[in-house]
């Protein structure tokens, strides 16, 4: 076994509670790769799923969901998610257990070549936004030509969004400060500032156009209002930010807790590896902080508005 430091949390509370330890890193198994971390992606999950006590999770739990860095071992008849693999071979994984960590070994259906087109905090950044920007897009069935509102255009999770309907052909109105603009304008999207009279900007923004569909990503009651006040179909609103409205109103709501959510995220890494290998999607990132900073990472990010994604990256 290798011994690894990670990040746990052994009781439910914020960041500032969690433990920086050291651990024991099993060799791997048949269907498993152990890693070598280079970098790992920091999301708002990675606290909230730990800040209080849920159903079938029992502590200690080790924290993160997505690393880039390269394979140091590969189990007996052993491939990983995107086909052949050796070791020194430089991948990504999403959906692991314990990406805030030096060292981990992960089954390796998770695992895909690393895009050579990104670096390893860009790549551990990739997968959790971007596959839910993409089921954001597939459950409202946004198509070729519609025009579509993003709520929160300007965040992680909206810049993905951003993208990939660019690449689709689908035409986004996205709502951000007026100081995020540009990025929302550098990937392809006509920004319109919240607040009061948002709906009528973005009517002006549609130029007697219809809003085919709405993605809410920031979960505030105005993008659910405004959503329903100009989307004909319910069905074609959905949030990944304000699931008591979703019940409410009837409109969708979706997380990667949820198994049908959990079964397309895990089906379109291998599409989204791929745009980003081919230059077609991108991952802005603002800050890294060394891996025995992460509770500084979270901070920052629980402030809203970090600028970009933020990666931890683990000492040589």
């Amino acid at each position: 076994m290798t011994l690894a430091m990670h990040w746990i949390a052994s009781s439910w509370g914020t960041p500032d509670t969690w433990e920086f330890v050291e651990h024991e890193v099993p060799r791997p198994g048949p269907g498993e790769i152990s890693i070598r971390v280079r970098a790992a992606g920091v999301n708002p999950a990675d606290a909230k799923h730990v800040a209080a006590a849920r159903p079938g999770v029992e502590l200690p739990v080790s924290i993160g969901y997505e690393v880039s860095g390269e394979i140091t071992a590969i189990g007996p008849d052993t491939q990983i998610g995107s086909g052949p693999a050796s070791v020194g071979d430089e991948v990504v994984a999403f959906r692991v257990s314990g990406g805030y960590a030096t060292a981990l070994t992960i089954p390796a259906e998770k695992a895909f070549a690393k895009p050579t087109t990104l670096t390893h905090p860009e790549a551990a950044n990739l997968l959790l936004a971007g596959t839910t920007a993409a089921e954001m897009l597939s459950v409202t069935k946004a198509a070729p030509g519609e025009t579509i509102l993003l709520h929160g255009a300007s965040g992680a999770v909206g810049v993905s969004v951003l993208q990939q309907a660019a690449f689709r052909g689908i035409r986004v109105i996205g709502t951000a400060s007026a100081k995020r603009f540009d990025v929302v304008e550098r990937f392809g999207g006509i920004p319109v500032t919240y607040g009061p009279g948002l709906a009528d900007r973005v009517r002006q923004a549609t130029a007697g156009g219809a809003v085919a569909a709405a993605l809410d990503a920031v979960g505030t009651d105005e993008a659910i209002d405004v959503s329903l006040e100009l989307v004909d179909e319910r069905r074609r609103i959905v949030t990944i930010a304000a699931s008591q409205r979703a019940g409410a109103d009837g409109i969708l709501a979706i997380a990667g807790s949820m198994p049908a959510s959990a079964r397309f995220r895990d089906d379109i890494r291998a599409e989204l590896v791929a745009l980003a290998q081919n230059g077609d999607l991108v991952v802005p990132v603002t800050r890294t902080f060394p891996l025995n900073e992460a509770p500084a990472a979270l901070q920052l990010l629980a402030g809203g508005h970090p600028g970009g994604k933020l990666a931890l990256i683990p000492s040589s």
